[in-house]
This record gives C-alpha cells, sequence and structure tokens, in this order.
C-alpha cells in the first residue's frame, strides 16, 4: 500500500503477537509488538500508531485501562482481541472506547477484515468531513475535523466512539435510526451483544450532555433505536 499503516499488537502471548503480525505484514502493514501494556502505551505516546490491537489480560497495564488511558487524549482505533468473552467483558469494552471486540479464538483473516473495515469506514468519514465539517443542534457544536462536541464552546469529553454514534444521529436528526443502522454505520457490524452496548453508549452520552447542561436530548424509539430532534 501507498501509505502504509503502522499497526501496534500487544498481547502477553507471543505467538499470538507474532501470528497477527505475520498476517498484517503480509497485506503490507508497518507492525511493531508489546508484550505488556505500559510497553506499547509509552511507545505510542512517543510515536502514535494507526491502530492498536490489544489483549485484556496483560502484565503491567490490562487492556481496559490501557484503552481507557488512550481514549483520553486520541481517537486512534482500537481492536479489543481477548479470551474474556462475557457479555459484560465485551460492553465495557466496547463502551470503554473500543473499535471492535474479537474473542479468541479467532481467524487472522477475520481480524484482517475488521481492521480493512475500520480503516475504510475512516477514508469515507473524511470524505464526509470535507463536505461537513460542523455540524449544529440546539446548544451543540458537532466538529468532525476535531471530533469533539462542544456545548457554549466547551467540549464535553466523548470518547471516538461516542462521538461517531452522536454524529450520526445529528446528521439524520429529526429522524428515528434503528439500532441495527447504528450498529452497521458506527461500528460496522450488528451482534445481540453489541446492541446492548450501543444503549450504554448512549446512556453515556446522555450523561455528558446533562452534565454540561445541554439542552440536547437523544429521544428513545421504543423497540427500534434513538433520534434527536432540532425544536423550532
Amino acid at each position: 500500500m501507498a501509505d502504509k499503516k503502522l499497526i501496534y499488537i500487544a498481547d502477553d502471548e507471543v505467538n499470538i503477537c507474532n501470528i497477527i503480525k505475520s498476517f498484517l505484514m503480509k497485506e503490507g502493514y508497518e507492525v511493531e509488538t508489546f508484550n505488556d501494556g505500559r510497553s506499547i502505551l509509552d511507545s505510542f505516546n512517543k510515536k502514535p500508531a494507526d491502530m492498536l490491537v490489544i489483549d485484556v489480560m496483560m502484565p503491567e497495564l490490562d487492556g481496559f485501562s490501557l484503552c481507557s488511558a488512550i481514549r483520553q487524549k486520541n481517537s486512534v482505533p482500537i481492536i479489543i482481541v481477548s479470551a474474556k468473552d462475557t457479555e459484560p467483558d465485551k460492553i465495557a469494552g466496547l463502551t470503554l472506547g473500543s473499535d471492535d471486540y474479537l474473542t479468541k479464538p479467532f481467524s487472522p483473516m477475520e481480524l484482517m477484515a475488521r481492521i480493512k473495515s475500520i480503516f475504510r469506514r475512516i477514508e469515507l468519514d473524511k470524505t464526509k468531513d470535507i463536505q461537513t465539517e460542523k455540524l449544529i443542534l440546539a446548544d451543540v457544536e458537532i466538529n468532525s475535523d476535531l471530533k469533539q462536541a462542544e456545548v457554549r464552546g466547551k467540549n464535553i469529553g466523548l470518547t471516538g466512539m461516542e462521538f461517531a454514534l452522536l454524529h450520526y444521529l445529528a446528521q439524520n436528526k429529526n429522524k428515528a435510526v434503528s439500532r441495527g443502522e447504528l450498529l452497521d454505520k458506527v461500528w460496522g457490524f450488528e451482534s445481540e451483544v453489541e446492541t446492548r452496548a450501543t444503549d450504554d453508549m448512549v446512556k453515556r452520552i446522555r450523561k455528558k450532555l446533562a452534565d454540561s447542561r445541554s439542552s440536547l436530548k437523544i429521544e428513545t424509539v421504543w423497540g427500534f433505536g434513538f433520534k434527536v430532534e432540532e425544536k423550532d
């Protein structure tokens, strides 16, 4: 590929790191591997990557804590790969700001497909951002370029996925958007577990809007999805 993407992989199982690295390098990606959470965070702070593929159970700094730390200052795509396959684990990973959650054992080809899907979505978002850099809804200004939402000039601190969800609802203001459509457009995949994660993420966005004393409301369309309305 002309513009080589740099991907960081973190897993305490060396064999898994090597397998993923081998597949990614064959696809033309530049790859660096780490075996604990602290090392990848330190390296990312010095040289940000284009994507992170991280395990949950790692020494020094676990994957959830790593994801949270990264999300405080960067919207880089994060894919969690983990043996922890319970619904609470998956929901925790997605609501902390990861873009995808893949349980072990998994096919390297499936991981590759999800990586390519995320990069395609990013490129598509860049095209859209050229046309619409800012959306204003009620007292909220949604800045596509900065990937942040502001209320009366103050950033309300949305994660990358929270921003993507609110941005999509704003683009479709006054229209009910189904949970399935949100999952397809924001996450790029759909399943029963992630449907619950979407509901949880909407609650988190609502709380941040309420904490900022915004007048914007995300309404629940029972049995279907959500919508935001621009009141006269």
